[in-house]
């Protein structure tokens, strides 16, 4: 299989499929990252300051074009959702593999951006099933991490369903900042 880095994989159930980034996705991925009910589930730890509120097209624009170089730069991946009934983006998925000297190390770190009418428990195990157990080969991984916010009580459910538990240890940031309310899986 060639890196996840030089040929990006379409993956799909019945429901949706992702498939790399596109700017043709900007206008629907714009509902996602104006969404204010949304925004606050996202996973921001680590991001610079980018709390992934964007309210312009330009905005969603240039967030489409810093994944498209961090996906060059092997840094991570970033797909989009797209519901199959409508052909629609409702939202991304982005994946690296985490190399650190805390608990994360040698961690697929997940991070789900969901539009809210999609953010419930079958949702989000149904999206999640696609890219779970494929995960540990594309990103040579032992173990795979992901933020939900204790308001974020759907996505518990669903991860909980998913075999995840909570984590007691933080995600350490680049800057030492400590992060909580992860959830991991391991192989």
């Amino acid at each position: 299989m060639d890196s996840v880095y030089v040929s990006c994989p379409e993956l799909e159930n019945k429901r949706f499929l992702l498939r790399f980034i596109s700017i043709d996705d900007c206008d629907d991925l714009l509902k996602v990252y104006s969404d204010k009910k949304a925004v606050p589930l996202f996973n921001s730890d680590n991001c610079g300051g980018d709390n992934f509120y964007y309210k312009t097209r330009e905005r969603m624009k240039e967030a489409l074009d810093y994944w498209k170089f961090e996906y060059d730069r092997k840094g991570f991946v970033r797909w989009s959702i797209i519901d199959k009934k409508d052909n629609s983006a409702i939202g991304t998925i982005e994946l690296f593999n985490r190399e650190s000297k805390d608990y994360f190390n040698n961690c697929g770190l997940l991070r789900l951006d969901l539009r809210s009418d999609y953010e419930t428990k079958d949702n989000i195990i149904d999206i999640l099933k696609i890219i779970i157990d494929k995960t540990y080969q594309m990103f040579e991984c032992s173990m795979i991490a992901t933020k939900a916010l204790p308001i974020a009580k759907e996505r518990m459910n669903a991860l909980k369903e998913l075999g995840f538990s909570p984590a007691e240890n933080k995600l350490i940031g680049h800057d030492g900042t400590e992060y909580s309310s992860y959830y991991f899986i391991k192989m």
